[in-house]
């Protein structure tokens, strides 16, 4: 006798009879008896920890009335068995969206998430909004036939490999996400003055990294941004001069103390020892001492003299290998800073 097979949504039963006690269980409130049988199963469980691993698996895997195979129900929230309809779970959270969306278009409109403005980004609309999927494969065939005719806004080119170039550098010397935003207006508002003629792409971009930099209070030394540059030192330094000169940047002096965090995290110091470097950078400028001295040299003697006041030893090559400078600038300026103290606490 050939058998007859009835399909419930995603279910398939043997038989009528099995549809009927199906649809009878989903209607009758058998919630206890069903709970009743789940703590039965579970109660005898393996009391070794591999065996109960194991039975932990086949359990939110198998049924625990029958021990077939569960499926989920996504429209219904529930999780059932696909022999016996014994309904495991319900009422699961759906973690998803509300809507639902058949195209990228339809997905872009109805989503209400997605990144913040950003001065980083060239392929922006006028409204400072990213392009959608449609949008950007019109723009895309558009640019391919603007290449052919070599027609291009070379603002636009220039832009892109700046804002390139800031981000690989911010990157590399692990600036935060407000520096690369401050050095992408700078460099904006380079362009529009019209300041890159006779200079370097990469120069102008290095130039704005370090001057938004110091800006942001992270500041980094010319050795550490032309070490990660593709020019020069001394280029570096001539274009942020003119950068700073025409755009009327209002950038204090580097202060020392702003790169002690970071030298003694690298060496792995105390916060003892930074706090104890602190205090001989506020007992040098009340002296006078940091006067026409480098800020990274005078914070990488602090440190170096702090370590050896708090018993945590640390050598000089280990110092200015973090710091970037000579052990002889290093040794210069620690003695300068011992006798600063030594003039401080003297009656």
């Amino acid at each position: 006798m050939r058998q007859v097979y009835v399909a419930l949504g995603p279910l398939l039963f043997h038989g009528e009879t099995r549809r009927e006690r199906f649809l009878s269980r989903r209607h009758q409130p058998t919630q206890p008896i069903m709970s009743e049988n789940v703590r039965n199963y579970t109660s005898e469980r393996p009391h070794s920890r591999e065996q109960e691993t194991e039975s932990s698996e086949d359990e939110s895997l198998q049924c625990p009335e029958c021990g077939g195979n569960l499926v989920n129900d996504s429209e219904r929230g529930e999780t059932l068995c696909r022999d016996c309809g014994l309904v495991v779970e319900e009422d699961e959270i759906d973690r998803g969206p509300e809507w639902r969306a058949f195209d990228a278009k339809e997905k872009d409109e109805k989503s209400r998430v997605g990144a913040p403005t950003t001065n980083m980004m060239h392929d922006k609309d006028a409204y400072g909004k990213q392009l959608s999927s449609r949008q950007r494969e019109k723009m895309q065939r558009l640019r391919t036939w603007n290449e052919r005719f070599r027609t291009r806004d070379s603002k636009e080119r220039n832009l892109k490999q700046a804002l390139g170039e800031i981000d690989r550098m911010a990157s590399a010397l692990g600036l935060p996400e407000n520096v690369r935003e401050t050095a992408s207006v700078i460099y904006r508002r380079a362009l529009d003055e019209d300041l890159l003629p006779g200079r370097s792409i990469e120069g102008v971009s290095t130039s704005s990294l370090y001057a938004a930099a110091r800006q942001a209070g992270t500041p980094r030394s010319l050795d550490e941004i032309a070490n990660v540059s593709r020019v020069e030192k001394d280029e570096i330094a001539r274009t942020y001069r003119y950068i700073v000169r025409e755009l009327n940047l209002e950038i204090q002096p580097a202060d020392p103390e702003s790169y002690v965090p970071r030298f003694a995290s690298d060496l792995q110091l105390s916060e003892e020892s930074e706090r104890r470097a602190r205090q001989l950078l506020s007992t040098a400028k009340e002296q006078g001492v940091h006067s026409g001295k480098s800020p990274v040299g005078l914070a990488a003697a602090a440190v170096y003299a702090a370590s050896l006041l708090t018993n945590e030893k640390v050598t000089q090559s280990e110092v200015s290998e973090v710091a970037n400078i000579s052990e002889v600038t290093i040794r210069n300026r620690y003695h300068e800073l011992l006798e600063a103290e030594e003039k401080v606490q003297m009656p």
